[in-house]
């Protein structure tokens, strides 16, 4: 095993470890047996996780060197179930813990019988925050089905008959994902292997360490272990706590530490895994899940209701998601039609080409069954959907999320092609969510604080984790720190994507995007001048990107620092490098290259240079411009600083029309607010100022402009109010409101500074400081009032971030 020097990390200042040894050992699939307990507020049961000796798998201690390769594409994986559900003892309790002994090990194993130079091969996961009671080597050879596998006995070993089983069933091609699934299933189920002692188990901050006797070798280790565990009430993966109408509910949190505090498992990005989960619930909540099944519960005790999902297309063990709760669903919108899966296998075609009029998809990923290579999911404009909400937003979400989900899906088919996931769930989540929106396979999750205002950010939002469906989800980072490769592209589609759901006329879309555009370059400007220079770079691993040590253990640069959840450095900057990029080539052929490079990519794992370098090789004349892979790490990735392309573009956008109308506007409120709008003559008259109607993009820019003004009158604020009414605007509209009614102490609008606080947790972290730096104690005992109404639902991060400013 390697020294970690870094067990007891920093977690407020230092790097997220990764610690799975995934160059010697990979899990292939995980089937996960699950109860979730809302009195004791902890998920318990069990965990199978299949494995595969890696690419680097040899003895411990045998000389490696660093990894450069993908280990997704070693073997074909593919998975899929519709089975009953699993047989477990005692579904509902964690096996009690047992006394540390050489034979099984918790927290406390002495180094007597364990420690870092025995020669013995140590399975090596990611864990945090759970309670781990025994792991166990499952008996597979008791599966008749499995044993016909290997009738011919090709794949007999004498010595390690349960390996070799495992190895066929693993590799089995995806035309077999039901047998396959249903062998998982049965395995799953297996008692352990007879007579065998629990295997040797050690935990540490980060990780669950696994051992068994006398194995020194991951080709001699068991090839399916099983973990019987509970999560705790406070572990970091998972989120209890009550909905808007006070009911209990639990969701996965998307944090930094991603879904080690959930289920013991391998978290790098390149462990790309199936699974299959059986969840168990009290009989009036409702499991929604990463699944691409559409789940129908089922009686299995009194009381409870089992739901069972799983997913045919390898992906990294973070992108699992689960919601618990009593949501109500607001409608169902499914198309006359259904994509259902084939026997049909992944068939190699010719390399795409842009010039090509009948275009065609190359499967280069892993075996799986891919819609990309079906012709209906090609047709298929947009998949089944459904849409969740806790009763008292019910109303809202169906009037406004609900009408735009297939537009949204609409437009991104018609840009990106083939939808990559079969179906999609959207949930509205507790108001402690600490972003407007999530996107993880199959399920969506949306802030409450999309659903006011106009349609324009919920859309957009909307837009924006559907793009996600494709960069983030069906292609991946290779390497986490590159996070622009996901955030960036969703930022920069969800502007193409929205504008085709307002049907605007090119000169029309035109103007919107280069208003949004403007808005990001004042959010960007401002967060490199007040961040630290070391969390603005989008490649802080260099030329070291998507290096392992020779175990495959990493770490993800500054994923533990408290601000980083909250920049958005790499949504803006990426979105700027992509809009750079097609302002080099033009946005129609930028766009149809996008769709060719998910043909080329999905189902896979990239860095930056793999879109990158073939954006050159497809478009060379832009090379002659001083344009190539070195100039845009030095210019966009691998530096803080503001690129001279953003500087220039900055001064065009200024002059659109859009923007022209606003400084107007600004220049009305500027002279009412001068001209002393203050007496009683002038309140009885009113204003004798026409001012003119604006899109919510306009009035965000108004107001932002306004806050740069030193002095406002009361009067004005006050007419800014009621000719805009900026308390029923959209989250971001109020959001500036809020920051002059804070700037301009403007006490009658405290209560919409209050209401914002509460209900729009997912923007306001940043106001806390706003009404503390003004040295205000009328403001400072507001900020803290809000915050005692709130921080037990609020996210942890948040929370801890908003003490840290104002206590």
């Amino acid at each position: 095993m390697e020294n970690n020097p870094d067990v007891d990390l920093d977690p407020n200042k230092d790097d997220l470890p990764l610690r799975a040894n995934t160059n010697h050992m990979l899990v292939r699939h995980y089937v996960l047996d699950l109860t979730v307990h809302f009195q004791r507020k902890v998920i318990g049961g069990s965990i199978v996780l299949f494995l595969e000796p890696g690419i680097g798998s040899y003895k411990q201690g045998e000389p490696g060197s660093v990894s450069k390769t993908e280990v997704q594409n070693i073997s074909q994986v593919s998975s899929k179930h519709d089975a009953s559900s699993p047989i477990t003892p005692e579904p509902n309790e964690v096996m009690p813990p047992e006394e540390p002994s050489c034979l099984s090990g918790g927290n406390d194993v002495s180094n007597v019988f364990w420690g870092d130079e025995s020669e013995e091969f140590t399975l090596v996961l990611d864990c945090c925050d759970l309670m781990v009671s025994k792991v166990e080597e499952v008996d597979v050879t008791t599966v008749p089905n499995l044993k016909k596998l290997d009738v011919d006995h090709r794949c007999a070993n004498a010595v390690h008959p349960s390996s070799s089983l495992v190895q066929r069933m693993v590799s089995m091609p995806s035309a077999c994902w039901r047998s396959q699934h249903e062998l998982y299933l049965q395995c799953s189920r297996s008692p352990a292997v007879l007579n065998a002692h629990p295997l040797r188990f050690h935990m540490d901050r980060w990780s669950l360490q696994i051992r068994k006797k006398g194995v020194c070798s991951p080709h001699d280790f068991p090839s399916a272990v099983r973990v019987w565990f509970e999560t705790k009430p406070t572990g970091g993966s998972v989120r209890w706590t009550k909905d808007q109408d006070g009911r209990c509910c639990v969701y996965t949190m998307g944090s930094p530490i991603n879904n080690r505090a959930l289920f013991p498992c391998q978290e790098p990005p390149v462990a790309m895994s199936t699974w299959q989960a059986f969840v168990r619930a009290l009989c009036d909540y409702t499991v929604l899940m990463s699944g691409e099944n559409q789940a129908f519960p089922k009686p299995v005790e009194t009381g409870f209701l089992q739901w069972d999902y799983y997913v045919t297309m390898p992906m990294p063990a973070s992108t699992f998601t689960i919601a618990v709760g009593q949501w109500l669903e607001a409608g169902v919108n499914v198309p006359n039609f259904e994509v259902k899966k084939t026997d049909e296998t992944c068939v190699k075609v010719p390399s795409l080409s842009l010039d090509s009029a009948d275009q065609q998809y190359v499967c280069s990923h892993m075996d799986y069954p891919c819609r990309f290579m079906l012709s209906a999911a090609r047709a298929q404009t947009v998949i089944p959907h459904r849409l969740f909400a806790p009763p008292c937003h019910l109303p809202k979400a169906k009037d406004m999320v609900l009408p735009l989900l297939p537009l949204c899906l609409t437009a991104a088919h018609s840009v990106l092609g083939v939808h990559p996931f079969s179906r999609l769930d959207v949930l509205i989540v507790p108001s402690g969510f600490s972003s407007l929106g999530m996107a993880s396979p199959h399920i969506v999750f949306l802030s409450q604080s999309v659903l006011t205002g106009e349609r324009n950010l919920c859309g957009a939002r909307l837009c924006h984790e559907i793009a996600h469906s494709w960069f983030g989800l069906a292609i991946g980072a290779r390497d986490w720190t590159e996070e622009w490769i996901s955030e960036g592209f969703a930022t920069y589609l969800e502007d193409v994507f929205w504008s085709h759901v307002q049907k605007l006329g090119c000169r029309e879309a035109e103007e919107q995007r280069q208003l949004k555009a403007l808005l990001r370059w004042r959010r960007l400007s401002d967060e490199l001048q007040n961040s630290e220079e070391e969390l603005q770079v989008l490649r802080p691993n260099k030329e070291n990107t998507g290096e392992v040590s020779e175990s495959g253990a990493s770490v993800v640069k500054h994923a533990l620092n408290p601000e980083k959840p909250f920049m958005q450095v790499h949504y803006l900057k990426g979105y700027f490098l992509l809009k750079f990029l097609a302002d080099q080539v033009g946005e129609e052929k930028f766009l149809h290259f996008f769709e060719v490079f998910v043909g080329k990519f999905h189902g896979q794992l990239i860095l930056s240079q793999d879109f990158l370098q073939m954006l050159l090789d497809t478009f060379p004349a832009i090379s002659s411009r001083g344009i190539t892979l070195e100039t845009i790490f030095s210019d966009w990735l691998d530096t803080p600083e503001m690129p001279e392309w953003l500087r220039d573009a900055c001064s065009e956008w200024l002059q659109t029309p859009a923007v022209q109308e606003v400084r107007e506007e600004v220049a009305k409120w500027i002279h009412f607010s001068g001209s002393g709008g203050k007496g009683s003559k002038r309140k009885r008259a009113g204003p004798k100022v026409n001012f003119k109607e604006l899109s919510p993009e306009q009035l965000v820019l108004l107001l932002e402009f306004l806050l740069e003004e030193p002095k406002l009158s009361l009067s004005t604020l006050r007419l800014l109010q009621s000719t805009y009414n900026l308390q029923a605007q959209d989250a971001e509209v109020k959001h500036r409101w809020c920051e002059l009614a804070v700037k301009h102490k403007h006490t009658a609008a405290y209560r919409d500074v209050k209401l914002f606080l509460i209900h729009d947790q997912a923007m306001g972290v940043y106001l806390y400081g706003e009404l503390m730096v003004q040295e205000d104690a009328r403001q400072q005992a507001l900020a803290r009032r809000c915050l005692s109404i709130i921080k037990d639902d609020m996210d942890q991060s948040a929370r801890s971030l908003v003490e840290e400013m104002i206590l």
